[in-house]
């Protein structure tokens, strides 16, 4: 097995293992705290993300996840490192809306290589190494290929954020394009329809977290989709604090 198939292997397995942890936290029920900049956080986010870091402890890959962050424990980007989102979605996780997801990807000279994408609600989980061209889902039964679409001729099918809409700036952002149904769903959940060829484009502008992006961008790349800043430019890492400003995801060209 080539080491990046190794890797992906480790980070379906902890991806599905710390998907498990937020449903039992589900379903016993539990507190929303506020973290220092006011966003959600559940014990949901901080048991999975210790599933997933004593996991990831093996690979001797240093680790950059949401939590270890928002603790203040800031680490300086390596030419190599995991980036870990363990509950992406907190705040639709908090309200009971079943669009939540477990992150891990793998970043290599500023540029997401593999990742992995964990549905707990549907029992799924994506994986995709960017080189190979391969991405895959799995729910229940064999793992099964997935390929991001060409655009459709009657338009596009847009997803835009839960939390954040934006009808006025989703249309600036694609003018000259034809919308067929614009979408609005929470967490990094639309990646996966625009891997497996169910939507076509995430147009996401404003800050976001290199955690919140990086095992869905592998995901799409390796399902022959891109994902650029808004400049149009592949969308890279290693940023200050991690941060994007704003991307978009596309499925095939």
């Amino acid at each position: 097995m080539h080491e990046a198939e190794h890797l992906l292997e480790i980070a379906t397995g902890l991806a599905v293992q710390a998907g498990h942890a937020i449903m039992a936290v589900r379903a016993h029920g539990f507190e929303v705290e506020r973290k220092a900049d006011q966003s959600p956080v559940t014990v949901a986010d901080t048991i999975a993300e210790a599933i997933i870091l004593e996991g990831l402890r093996e690979t001797g890959i240093p680790v950059v996840a949401e939590e270890m962050m928002a603790a203040g424990a800031l680490r300086e980007p390596t030419p190599r490192y995991w980036l870990v989102d363990p509950l992406d979605g907190t705040k639709e996780f908090a309200k009971g809306i079943d669009e939540f997801v477990v992150c891990i990807g793998l970043i290599e000279n500023g540029y997401p290589v593999l990742g992995a994408i964990a549905l707990p609600v549907a029992e799924s989980v994506y994986g995709g190494i960017v080189a190979a061209r391969l991405a895959w889902k799995q729910q229940g039964g064999p793992r099964v290929a997935i390929q991001a679409r060409p655009a459709p001729s009657h338009g596009l099918t847009v997803l835009d954020s839960r939390s954040h809409p934006n009808p006025a700036r989703v249309e600036r952002i694609l003018a000259g394009h034809t919308l067929a149904e614009t979408r609005h769903m929470g967490s990094a959940m639309k990646f996966t329809l625009i891997a497996e060829g169910l939507a076509d484009v995430i147009p996401r502008p404003g800050t976001t977290m290199e955690w919140d992006s990086a095992a869905g961008q592998a995901l799409v790349e390796a399902a022959g989709g891109r994902v650029t800043d808004m400049t149009g430019t592949r969308l890279a890492y290693g940023k200050p604090d991690f941060r994007n400003a704003g991307f978009i995801a596309w499925g095939a060209a």
